[in-house]
């Protein structure tokens, strides 16, 4: 009798989750002054100075592997170096920076980790885990941020690096801007208590569930195991263990619209979750993920995929395996230009 009584409870409990989300959306789309976007046309990318594997990183990322063949820095720039001219030459408008080789920043080449920039004029700084990725908030890259983002509010969350909690951007959370949806796996690296203020001070609804790899390793962030675009959301839902989360990640899905499209677990390990949609200067959607990611999918994924967005596919295997990121990472997203 108990067993079924705690059965229909969580049955309702996750349908009051599915309905607050709903009506979430509800209210942000009703009190808007104007559409929010998913997609923008300008990027900040970092050009590394010294890439390479980070020791600080590596206890709690899974993906990131410390290669021995070749010079990882010298490697990792030439693939930067050869994604900004591939998104260029695809239309999309991108702010390269030049790192410095002081302070070493290993990881300075995922910026979307520590800010994030949103359509209403607002900046978001974000606690980072490791003590060396805190030093990535260098003068260059802030300043180049000012002068391609009209900052109207910023939003500070750096402070809770001194209790040890952290949110690390939209590597943390996976956004849906249009519904004002935070999708987010917990982990060392992406705190509810963070997420929630996060969610609070931007008018979000935070969608909070555990996921794990094939070895039952907790997924460091949920941009490598999901992506939302303006139409399509590519998950690995099986990583979801839970059957109740991973229902709830389902319907608020496609509650909100998004046709999905499931990856499994080698092609999340292939980095095929960690995609990411822009647009370019024809206003055409174009969806980016590396070459090791496209490789993984099924043609009849590809298909789906081609008939609805233009896919762009930079080669990053050494940034994949040293750094444990991918095409996704090393993009951070520019809503409003001045």
């Amino acid at each position: 009798m108990n067993t079924q009584k705690n059965l229909n409870l969580k049955k309702i409990l996750l349908v009051i989750l599915a309905m607050a989300v709903m009506l979430a959306v509800f209210l942000n789309i009703c009190g808007r002054t104007k559409p929010s976007l998913q997609t923008t046309d300008t990027v900040l990318m970092v050009s590394p100075a010294a890439f390479g594997f980070n020791e600080q990183t590596a206890g709690n990322n899974a993906f990131q592997k410390n290669s021995e063949e070749g010079d990882a820095s010298v490697q990792g720039r030439k693939e930067s170096d050869d994604y900004i001219a591939l998104l260029r030459e695809n239309g999309i408008n991108v702010i390269a920076v030049e790192d410095t080789l002081e302070p070493h920043t290993p990881d300075s080449v995922f910026p979307n980790n520590w800010f994030s920039t949103h359509d209403d004029g607002t900046l978001v700084l974000y606690p980072m885990y490791a003590e060396n990725r805190r030093l990535e908030r260098k003068p260059a890259v802030l300043e180049a941020i000012r002068q391609n983002f009209d900052v109207k509010r910023t939003v500070d969350l750096t402070h809770y690096e001194e209790e040890g909690l952290f949110l690390e951007g939209t590597g943390s959370m996976v956004l849906d801007r249009v519904n004002k949806i935070a999708y987010a796996c917990r982990s060392p690296r992406t705190d509810e208590t963070v997420l929630e203020d996060f969610c609070s001070q931007l008018g979000y609804t935070p969608v909070l569930f555990d996921a794990v790899d094939g070895n039952g390793t907790q997924i460091y962030h949920t941009n490598v195991m999901m992506s939302v675009g303006s139409e399509i959301a590519v998950v690995c839902l099986e990583a979801i263990a839970d059957p109740d989360q991973r229902e709830t990640v389902r319907k608020s899905l496609e509650d909100t619209g998004k046709t999905i499209l499931e990856i499994t677990y080698d092609q999340m390990n292939h980095f095929a979750g960690n995609m990411l949609e822009v647009r370019n200067q024809e206003k055409e959607p174009c969806l980016i993920m590396s070459q090791a990611a496209y490789n993984s999918l099924t043609d009849e994924q590809i298909d789906f995929l081609e008939s609805r967005v233009n896919l762009v596919t930079p080669a990053l295997d050494c940034i994949e395996e040293n750094g444990g990121g991918s095409a996704r990472c090393m993009i951070a997203e520019i809503f409003s230009g001045k």
